[in-house]
């Protein structure tokens, strides 16, 4: 196993910058020092980002084609007419077809909701469905979250008779777009609208917005739907964005509509704190379980109920196919696990199956992708055909190789990062082969690297006011990620397995502080350090409350040995020394220097070994980089010899007339230098 999930982390190498402009306008140093590092270091900037509110809305009159498309809205309201929203099949699409529904039936239209079919239908506005909403009375379709592709079908509608809005956040295809009354895209290559970044359902509300003049009453009745949708389809949580999903989350927290209350009563998501989170783990695989299993109406339904006892059946409904979703999942798993076993991958994964279930396969695809650390296909097989769900890793260019692996194939589609295929059952080795050798001519993959944002070395920037302040960063997401924080040199005192063994307790200790911490889905063996192990830990700073009592919780994200080659190196070689918290620490006392001169003595006054082993062959019980500030202040006051190789050291006792005053050294001098100013500044705070 390996000892890390990373093999690449990225930390600062000094202390964080804390502008004194925001801790002196009431920002805690932790907050402080993460705004800092987002670019933010004058109070005004930082006030905007958190506290921004209607402003950072942009006009919506200022997208392409929106006076069009709110005129006919607006006539359709008028002439009473029926209208149908068309959407599509996960949490943006239900959101936003929930969302535009809602608001046509409180003006007193007749709308018809309708969603495709993921196993039957698939993605997108289909001629078949048009054919049906006609039937239905419809004069105007809206698309939410699909069509900006639909060339065909928009043709198509114009032969019923349909008047056709589309409203879509996906990249325009080459060529032109759909004949459609209003296309409305802000990724439209003449679209001036400035957030290129809005979710479908984001859309969707700048449309209303347009046709009703204003933002506000919009958003007291319908944030938690937009919210939900952009979190989900994980859209940046920047700008506009950013203060649209903090007032859905608002809302969601305080008085969350029906469906979603009887959602988070049934599956015990009630108790928690509503934040991004919540929403992406919680709420958003419940109601995207229904579309891949082939019933997304069954959570538009519940989203659109009106009271508890409606939505309760629904949402039980919704709870029982997430589940069965992930028995089928956890089963593909499995079997694509033995399929491995047997037959080792020497490049991409392509896998095929008749049992697989063409909803699910895309998640189990994620999941290989990252624990093989290559890209993943897996086919559906049906018949003679299959129909397959790709998902990259590394960098690899999966529509390019799709499209040089292109004679194997029926059709395919997609991006870099995910695509999907059609294939015949007969050319699947064939395009196993052709993939694989492809595959071995593109650059090596490039795994994931951990990056650090902060690197602690006062624990006060840890106290309980200080990590409580990082909740005003929220709500976290793409453009604003739930920050990273490295400590480093730091002992591990204990691991505990908790939760059957698949999670683990920790406990670090440095300089005095010790702290308690959570690490899930890891068990003791796949750690790779051991309790009284000197570690470098990165982590996510969190409140935890347990019968009452609130403490701070370091929710781990990965764990290491410490780097103690560079930092004994750095105090070998020139005295350099860490930040002042660690100085504290390093600090050697009187016992200290005779612990390290008997060590050196019982091995006959000299010694050599690797430096990034010191805590093996130095003495025991004492950190690597204590060890070095010794073995440094001996050197300078000429009673050790120290030569120093790249990663190497070797110590010899020297002669010296009179007593050595080691603690009068340059080393000491300055470590004792550090230690009285982290005091004077802990007094002062």
């Amino acid at each position: 196993m390996p000892e890390m999930k990373y093999c690449n982390w990225i930390i600062p190498c000094a202390e964080p910058e804390v502008p004194q402009a925001l801790v002196s306008a009431g920002f805690t140093p932790l907050l402080a020092a993460m705004l800092a590092r987002r670019g933010i270091t004058e109070p005004d900037s930082a006030r905007e980002f958190i506290y921004g509110g209607e402003e950072l809305l942009y006009p919506p009159e200022t997208m392409a084609d929106m006076p069009k498309a709110a005129a006919r809205i607006r006539e359709a309201i008028d002439k009473r007419e029926t209208v149908a929203v068309y959407g599509d099949y996960d949490v943006d699409g239900i959101t936003a077809a929930c969302l535009v529904t809602s608001w046509l039936r409180e003006q007193g239209l007749t709308c018809v909701p309708y969603i495709p079919d993921r196993l039957e239908e698939g993605y997108g506005l289909n001629s078949a469905a048009l054919d049906t909403i006609k039937s239905r009375g419809a004069t105007l379709v809206i698309t939410v979250d699909c069509g900006i592709t639909a060339v065909n079908e928009a043709g198509r509608a114009k032969e019923l008779g349909l008047d056709l809005i589309i409203t879509d956040h996906h990249e325009c295809a080459a060529g032109s777009l759909p004949d459609a009354l209003a296309v409305v895209d802000p990724k439209r290559p003449d679209c001036p609208y400035a957030n290129k970044g809005l979710a479908g359902v984001g859309v969707a509300f700048k449309l209303l917005c347009a046709v009703e003049g204003g933002a506000e009453s919009l958003l007291e009745r319908y944030a938690d739907l937009i919210a939900a949708g952009t979190v989900a389809d994980v859209m940046p949580l920047t700008g506009e964005n950013r203060y649209i999903v903090r007032r859905g989350l608002e809302q969601l927290d305080k008085r969350p509509r029906p469906g979603v209350a009887a959602l988070l009563d049934e599956c015990g998501g009630s108790a928690k704190r509503m934040n991004a989170t919540t929403v992406g783990f919680t709420i958003a695989p419940r109601i995207n379980a229904a579309g891949r299993l082939g019933n997304a109406e069954l959570a538009a339904r519940l989203l659109l109920s009106r009271s508890l006892a409606e939505a309760a059946p629904l949402a039980q409904e919704l709870c029982r196919m997430n589940r069965e979703r992930q028995e089928l999942e956890h089963e593909i798993w499995e079997q694509a696990h033995e399929l491995l076993r047997r037959n080792p991958p020497d490049g991409p994964i392509v896998l095929a199956s008749e049992g697989w279930h063409q909803g699910v396969i895309g998640i189990a695809a994620s999941r290989l992708a990252e624990e093989f650390a290559l890209p993943c296909v897996m086919i559906c097989i049906d018949g003679g055909m299959g129909k397959g769900s790709c998902r990259s890793y590394g960098g690899f260019n999966l529509f390019d190789a799709l499209r040089e692996c292109s004679d194997c194939l029926e059709g395919y589609g997609g991006h870099a990062l995910a695509a999907g295929l059609t294939i015949r059952r007969d050319k699947v080795d064939a395009f196993r082969a052709e993939l694989t050798a492809y595959y071995k001519t593109c650059p090596e993959p490039e795994h994931p690297a951990l990056e650090c944002e902060l690197r602690i070395e006062d624990p006060a920037m840890l106290s309980m006011e200080c990590v409580e302040s990082l909740e005003l960063l929220e709500p976290y997401g793409t453009g604003n990620p739930r920050p990273n924080i490295c400590i480093t040199d730091v002992l591990l005192e204990r691991v505990t397995p908790i939760g059957g063994g698949n999670h683990l307790k920790l406990r670090l200790g440095k300089a005095g502080a010790e702290f308690d911490c959570v690490m899930f889905s890891t068990r003791a063996e796949q750690l790779g350090v051991e309790a009284g192990e000197w570690v470098d830990a990165v982590f996510y700073p969190q409140i935890n409350e347990f019968h009452g009592r609130r403490s701070v919780q370091l929710l781990m994200v990965d764990v290491r040995r410490a780097d103690t080659e560079r930092e004994c190196e750095n105090i070998l070689d020139s005295g350099a020394l860490p930040g002042a918290w660690e100085c504290e620490e390093l600090y050697p006392n009187r016992r200290d220097f005779v612990h390290v001169w008997r060590w050196l003595t019982a091995r006959g006054g000299a010694v050599s070994g690797r430096l990034d082993e010191l805590e093996a062959w130095g003495p025991a019980g004492m950190s690597p980089a204590k060890t070095a500030v010794c073995l440094r202040a001996m050197s300078e006051e000429g009673i050790a010899r120290l030569d120093c190789a790249p990663g190497e050291l070797k110590v010899s006792i020297c002669e010296r007339e009179g007593k050595a005053n080691l603690e009068a050294s340059p080393v000491m001098t300055e470590l004792r230098r550090r230690c009285e100013q982290y005091r004077e500044r802990r007094r002062h705070k």
